[in-house]
């Protein structure tokens, strides 16, 4: 890589958070699968299949979205440049919003 080994803790960290977007993807996964897996009394299937798709769709976005977000890191940390705003924030608070629309759906049916 270009410039300057940066501090290893700062490496280590940002691994690290890698780390954390990476179980955060798992998570998604998971509870995409789960969605899927699990009929919801009340619910369409086509609607339940839709959901488990967007929650599926997301994991694998936040997975990509952090490799991607680990490389533009680590080389801001070795060029010397400031740390870019983290683009996965927005990814997950609409895939949270529309589990918990989901959610309402499944309790208020």
């Amino acid at each position: 890589m270009e410039g300057e080994d940066p501090d290893p803790r700062f490496t280590l960290a940002n691994e690290r958070t890698f780390l954390a977007w990476i179980r955060t993807s798992l998570a998604f996964l998971a509870g995409g699968l789960a969605i899927e897996i699990f009929e919801f009394e009340g619910v369409s299937p086509w609607i339940n299949s839709a959901v488990s798709v967007v929650v599926i769709v997301t994991a694998a976005m936040v997975a990509v979205g952090a490799a991607l977000r680990w490389a533009i890191v680590e080389r801001a940390m070795r060029l010397g440049k400031p740390m870019p705003a983290p683009k996965l924030i927005p990814v997950l608070s609409a895939a949270a919003a529309i589990g918990c629309v989901f959610g309402l759906v499944v309790v208020l049916l």
